[in-house]
C-alpha cells in the first residue's frame, strides 16, 4: 500500500526543467506535480563514497532540489574502483567537495549542502533536521545505528544501503508505522567479527546496484509511489544473480520506536557497538614500534618475531619479507606456535586488528609484545614505498 507523498510541490519547474525532466513529465504516476515534488525535497546523505555516489548522481540527475552531503574522507586513488562520484583528478580532495562539482555538472538545479565534519552523536541531530529524508550510505555500524536514531528521533525516513565483497543489502526503515534498524538488528555483532569493506573488501560493481536501489526507494517515498521496502530486507547476491526480500516486523518492545522506548536520545555508538575508550590514538607508547625502529631490528640477529594478523589475500597481496602469517581469527588456536617470553611485533593494514591481536597475547601473558604503529600502510610510507599496499 502507497504511503502519501513526504513533500509539498513546488511552485514552479523552469524552462530548463521542464526540458530536462521530461521523461519525467509523461509518466502519468510523477507528472508535473511529481517532478515539483522532487524540486521542493531534501535529502541528506550520510556518506559519499561506495553507495552515496550511485545515489546522489541518481538523485540529483532526478532533480531532487537540495542534497545534503555529510562526509568528511579525502578521496583516495583506492576508492577509484567503486567511488564512481569520484576521478582521478580529485584525488586527495575532500570527498564532499568532489561530490558536489561532479553533482552541479550533472544537473546545475540542485543546491548541494555540504557537512564536512564527521557525523556524530554530537551534530548529526542538527545536520538531519532540515531534510525530508535521510540516506544512510556509510560503512561501519556505529554509524548506521546512529543514522537510524537519527530518523527515530526525528521522524524522518532512513534509506538503508550495505554492501560486502558480493553482498548488498536495502531497506526502508522509520517510514510511517514500519520497523527500525534495531528491530531488525537490536544489538551489534561483535567487534571486528564483521570486517569493513576496507579490510573485507568488495566487488566494484556492488554498491552500484545498492545505491541505485537507495535512490529509487528515495524517490518513491518523497512522491508516494509504489511500495517501498518499508517491512522487508532485500538481500542481493552478485554471485548467483538473485534477489531475496526478507520480511522484517516492526518490534513492540524496540527500545527506541516502540510506544515505550527506553531511550530517546543518541548515545556513545562506538562503545555501543564494541570499541569503548581505547582507540589508536589513545593508546600508549608502549604498545608501539615505528616502522624504521622495526626495520633497523630486522636487520640485526636478535630480531623480533614479526606476525601478520591480517586475512590470507591482504598477506598473499603484500607483506613485511620476514614475517610470519597468523590471521587474527587463529591467533587464540595457534598460540602453541610461539613463545610467550619472546619479543613479538603483530601488525595489520593499519591498527585496528593488530590492537586487538596485541590485547590477546596480553591476556595469555605474553609480555613482551607490541605492534607495529600504524601497521602495513605506515611501513609502505616509511619504509619500502616500492611494496604494493592498498589504501
Amino acid at each position: 500500500m502507497s504511503l502519501p507523498p513526504l513533500v509539498t510541490p513546488a511552485a514552479e519547474l523552469t524552462v530548463d526543467e521542464v526540458k530536462r525532466y521530461s521523461r519525467h513529465l509523461i509518466i502519468p504516476e510523477v507528472g508535473m506535480t511529481g517532478q515539483k515534488r522532487l524540486k521542493n525535497a531534501r535529502v541528506l546523505c550520510v556518506g559519499a563514497g561506495g553507495l552515496g555516489s550511485p545515489a546522489l548522481l541518481y538523485l540529483a540527475a532526478a532533480g531532487v532540489g537540495t542534497l545534503g552531503l555529510a562526509d568528511f574522507d579525502r578521496v583516495d586513488e583506492s576508492n577509484l574502483q567503486r567511488q564512481v562520484m569520484h576521478g582521478t583528478s580529485t584525488v586527495g580532495q575532500l570527498k564532499v567537495e568532489s561530490a558536489r562539482a561532479r553533482l552541479l555538472d550533472l544537473n546545475p538545479n540542485v543546491e548541494v549542502i555540504l557537512h564536512r565534519d564527521p557525523f556524530t552523536a554530537a551534530n548529526a541531530l542538527e545536520i538531519a533536521r532540515p531534510y525530508d529524508v535521510i540516506v544512510d550510505a556509510t560503512d561501519n555500524f556505529p554509524n548506521r545505528y546512529l543514522s537510524n536514531d537519527v530518523c527515530v528521533l526525528l521522524g524522518k525516513p532512513n534509506i538503508y544501503g550495505s554492501v560486502f565483497r558480493y553482498e548488498g543489502q536495502a531497506a526502508v526503515f522509520c517510514q510511517k508505522d514500519g520497523p527500525c534498524y534495531r528491530c531488525l538488528f537490536p544489538e551489534p555483532p561483535p567487534a571486528n567479527s564483521v570486517p569493513a569493506c576496507i579490510e573485507g573488501g568488495v566487488l566494484g560493481v556492488l554498491p552500484g546496484l545498492i545505491g541505485v536501489v537507495q535512490a529509487t526507494e528515495t524517490i518513491k517515498v518523497l512522491l508516494g509511489l509504489g511500495q517501498t521496502l518499508s517491512g522487508y530486507l532485500m538481500v542481493y547476491d552478485a554471485l548467483t544473480m538473485t534477489f531475496e526480500k526478507i520480511q522484517i516486523k516492526k518490534n513492540p518492545n524496540c527500545v527506541i520506536c516502540s510506544d515505550h522506548p527506553s531511550l530517546d536520545h543518541l548515545i556513545d555508538y562506538d562503545e555501543f557497538c564494541g570499541f569503548p575508550g581505547r582507540e589508536p590514538e589513545n593508546e600508549a607508547e608502549s604498545d608501539n614500534i615505528a616502522p624504521v625502529e622495526l626495520a633497523a631490528r630486522l636487520a640485526v640477529p636478535d630480531a623480533p618475531r614479526v606476525i601478520d594478523v591480517r586475512e590470507t589475500p591482504e598477506w598473499d597481496f603484500a607483506h613485511i619479507a620476514k614475517a610470519e602469517h597468523i590471521p587474527l581469527d587463529q591467533l587464540q588456536d595457534r598460540m602453541g606456535e610461539l613463545d610467550p617470553q619472546a619479543e613479538i611485533v603483530v601488525y595489520c593494514r593499519r591498527d585496528r586488528r593488530s590492537l586487538e591481536a596485541l590485547d590477546l597475547l596480553r591476556a595469555f601473558d605474553f609480555k613482551n609484545v607490541r605492534k607495529l604503529k600504524g601497521g602495513l600502510v605506515a611501513w609502505v610510507r616509511e619504509v619500502d614505498p616500492a611494496m604494493p599496499v592498498y589504501w
